[in-house]
């Protein structure tokens, strides 16, 4: 009989624990697939975050940010996104425009970020700036400027990404157009000999680089620090351009249609959070939003630090980025 009773409260034990992994709350971002990747941080950031919610963190990815704007503009009120990590600040304007999220109730303070940031919809989380990425054993004597690497009819071969659905894509557009302004145009047309394709997002982009199949791609000015930590190699530089380099900043949201709205501002409030911004540098390779206790890795202290920041304001973007998309598309789909 007490065997019986005790194998009875054993039963009821596991059908109770079972009953609350069951009942767990789950809290779904959208995100690009190489934050969530591999060598991401979001595994890391999903066992931190697990750590202090008794929730579960389901990750949903798109390439990249302009892919994650579009999947949330076809999706609208119907989107499964609780929150989302990601976007880039060049298309917040339009990211609001869709009247998706809500206000991140987080307090928001003692940012590394060049710029002041004053938003209570989205939350910054990493920041960098877009550079030109070479391989110095291949290219001993990269383009000193964007002006250098377009101009010149021998220059060397690039591989970029689609502004329409890449944030360095877009980042590129943007630089184009802060440089040459109204000759953007002429400028895309004299460079289009020398790209060798136009690829959805940045993995695709990056890989082909690597494999040898441009002298140059579009990246950013912490990409090296990837090769010096994770593959002791220092061969990979980013160029510097003397008209500056355009700046990039990531954000995160919370969307008014989650259904687990405490849930979705606590994780909000832990992107700021040291155990958030301290997985960045070396599994996202930017610069954290807030430095951490620690600092930011060695690797990171000898990278290019650009004399300028580019940047149109988010409202510039949405007002021009069709003329600046259309001007792209007529210089380079001929």
């Amino acid at each position: 009989m007490l065997r019986r009773i005790l194998l009875t409260l054993a039963s009821l034990g596991l059908a109770a624990g079972l009953a609350q992994a069951q009942t767990k709350p789950t809290l779904t971002i959208y995100t690009y697939s190489s934050f969530a990747g591999k060598y991401g941080p979001a595994k890391t950031i999903e066992e931190r975050f697990e750590a202090t919610c008794n929730c579960e963190l389901t990750w949903v990815t798109a390439e990249d940010a302009g892919s994650l704007l579009g999947r949330l503009r076809l999706e609208g009120q119907n989107t499964k996104a609780d929150a989302v990590v990601g976007l880039d600040m060049n298309l917040v304007a339009e990211a609001k425009a869709l009247n998706l999220f809500a206000p991140h109730g987080a307090e928001v303070k003692d940012l590394s970020l060049p710029i002041a940031w004053k938003d209570d919809t989205f939350i910054p989380f990493d920041w960098g700036y877009y550079a030109f990425v070479y391989d110095a054993n291949k290219l001993p004597n990269p383009p000193k400027s964007l002006k250098e690497l377009v101009d010149n009819p021998n220059g060397p071969k690039v591989v970029l990404q689609d502004p329409r659905t890449s944030a360095p894509g877009l980042g590129l557009l943007l630089w184009m157009q802060q440089v040459y302004g109204e000759k953007a145009g002429e400028a895309w047309g004299r460079l289009k000999p020398r790209i060798v394709t136009f690829t959805k997002g940045w993995s695709e982009a990056y890989g082909l680089f690597l494999k040898g199949e441009a002298d140059m791609v579009m990246s950013y000015t912490t990409s090296p620090a990837y090769h010096v930590v994770a593959e002791k190699k220092s061969n990979y530089k980013a160029a510097a351009f003397a008209e500056g380099h355009y700046l990039h900043v990531e954000l995160a949201g919370m969307t008014r249609t989650t259904k687990e709205p405490e849930l979705a501002k606590k994780f909000m409030a832990f992107i700021l959070s040291e155990p958030f911004q301290s997985a960045i540098p070396e599994t996202n390779w930017m610069y954290p939003a807030k430095t951490p206790a620690a600092g930011v890795p060695v690797a990171f202290k000898d990278l290019v630090q650009p004399e300028k920041a580019l940047l149109f304001t988010p409202e510039e973007v949405q007002q021009n980025r069709r003329a600046f998309t259309d001007a792209w598309l007529n210089a380079t789909a001929r």
